[in-house]
């Protein structure tokens, strides 16, 4: 066995230097000033742990700082490889990935030199090479899913124009469309599609809803196509915030009344509140909808299913005090905080058992939304604000992962235990919001403002035994990608396998 190792590990030394032959590798400078601070990189990627399947992590140096940048990549059985062009440092994928099958469970050594630019007035010492301090990129033994989804919108409010649900490979650098809004869409009202969903990663059976012209939730059922009208007498609105249950047939929904305003001055921008949400269960093979929770006084929102699917988690607001209850939300909103709760599931009868309270944020003075749990159950992420249950746009909102610990003693619940430490996968002053687990449980997304607090972007972290390490940006062939492409990434979601329906296809159910 040892003996097809060590030829394994051959034929991948041999095949980076076969491809170096090919691609742009360019020489390390003779000579260059010592510098002492970390390369100042965009994307910054010193010192992360990334899976051992993803794409390359392309970067750059400040274009109006520096005219050149060399980077030499050295792997742990000392093989060496240099990249660079202009100023950026782009990685062809098959080499990359060779890199990474030598590097897996260790780390890459990283050593970035940077050529300042030359400007009159500069003296010599001031215009040369700059070797920075070298640093390491982790690979870690464990993969990431191959896929993830996410809407393209540009943050723009209250209008909408041009969107699309677009699906990315994780290993490269493919991005496809899922859907878009002009497919089926020729009325001057427009056309809004949002919330995707998957049973367990897979595609199978997957949802996303179309609002307004032609409205509508287009479900996939064992690959099947069919476009539901969710609405019942009985509801508040169609489905809204959708979980699949992870064995059955079944879609837990909230249904909202959602409303927005918008800040003259305020960092936050744009505020989002409910006036009413409720919780329904639908029923794909029966098209049914049951009432789950329908408290008129409080607002229910955000279910997911535990893996299992024992057990639905949820977030509901706490009562205002009563001076405050019967005034407009416009002036309470700030007053509004929810807790995380959930009740057991009986598949074979789609009953509910009691509420139990799981996170009590409220009496912190902070408000969870969002909740994902783990898929060996232990943890659960959510993402936590002082108000509200729109945290995207608040400045002050983290990413929070708790262990789930159940009190010994039934009759109280859950412990609240302390959360765990995530300081270097959230931002310091934007908003991190939107937590979702990988489908082995060792990576953490999140949608975060922290490049330019305009934008939300996909962030990754690596979760291995209750510690997460440092969040690192979705990797693009071009890294001037980032800044240019002027569209928030919304409701990002992992997947084991892409949507292999095509556009055209999705837009015939309309047809019907």
């Amino acid at each position: 066995m040892k003996r097809y190792i060590s030829s394994y590990i051959i034929l991948l030394g041999f095949a980076v230097m076969c491809l170096s032959s090919c691609a742009d590798h360019p020489s390390v400078p003779s000579e260059a000033s010592a510098s002492s601070v970390l390369p100042p990189i965009f994307p910054d990627y010193c010192d992360v742990t990334v899976p051992c399947n993803i794409a390359p992590l392309n970067f750059m140096l400040p274009a109006d700082e520096y005219e050149a940048c060399v980077a030499r990549i050295t792997m742990p059985d000392g093989q060496q490889q240099t990249y660079g062009k202009g100023v950026k440092v782009q990685i062809p994928e098959e080499e990359w990935h060779t890199m990474l099958a030598v590097s897996k469970g260790k780390s890459m050594k990283v050593e970035v030199w940077g050529k300042r630019k030359e400007e009159r007035g500069k003296r010599k010492e001031e215009r040369e090479w700059l070797s920075f301090r070298p640093f390491e990129i982790h690979v870690a033994k464990e993969p990431i899913d191959e896929y993830m989804s996410y809407r393209l919108i540009e943050p723009s409010y209250i209008v909408y124009d041009y969107m699309e649900i677009a699906q990315r490979n994780l290993t490269t650098f493919e991005e496809k469309q899922i859907f878009n809004n002009k497919v089926t869409c020729d009325d001057s009202k427009g056309q809004c599609i949002n919330c995707h969903s998957y049973q367990n990663y897979k595609t199978d059976n997957m949802l996303f809803h179309v609002r307004v012209t032609r409205g509508g939730t287009v479900i996939v059922n064992d690959g099947k196509i069919s476009k539901v009208d969710l609405k019942r007498d009985y509801t508040i609105s169609a489905g809204v915030y959708p979980a699949w249950h992870p064995k059955a047939k079944l879609i837990a929904f909230s249904t909202n009344k959602t409303h927005q305003t918008f800040y003259t001055a305020n960092p936050n921008k744009v505020e989002v509140f409910d006036t009413e949400s409720d919780l329904i269960l639908y029923d794909v093979q029966t098209d049914s909808v049951s009432i789950v929770s329908n408290d008129s006084t409080l607002l229910e929102v955000f279910p997911t299913w535990s893996p299992d699917g024992k057990y639905l988690y949820y977030c509901k607001s706490v009562p205002l005090p009563e001076e405050l209850r019967d005034k407009d939300i416009r002036a309470t909103y700030e007053k509004v905080q929810y807790n995380i709760y959930r009740r057991s599931f009986d598949v074979a009868s789609h009953g509910f058992g009691e509420e139990e309270l799981v996170y009590d944020a409220a009496s912190q003075d902070k408000s969870a939304t969002l909740p994902r749990i783990s898929p060996d159950g232990r943890y659960m992420l959510f993402a936590e604000g002082q108000y509200g249950c729109f945290h995207i746009w608040h400045h002050d909102a983290n990413i929070v992962c708790l262990p789930i610990v159940k009190n010994t003693d039934s009759s109280r619940g859950f412990e609240n235990p302390l959360p765990l430490d995530l300081t270097k996968m959230n931002s310091e002053s934007f908003a991190d919001s939107y937590p979702a687990w990988s489908s082995n449980g060792h990576w953490i997304m999140c949608a975060s403002r922290r490049i330019d607090g305009n934008y939300s972007r996909v962030f990754f972290a690596y979760f291995n035994n209750g510690k997460a390490e440092k969040a690192f940006l979705l990797p693009q062939e071009d890294p001037e990608q980032n800044t240019f492409r002027l569209k928030s990434y919304n409701r990002p979601e992992f997947m084991v396998e892409p949507v292999r329906i095509s556009v055209e296809e999705f837009s015939r159910v309309f047809d019907k």
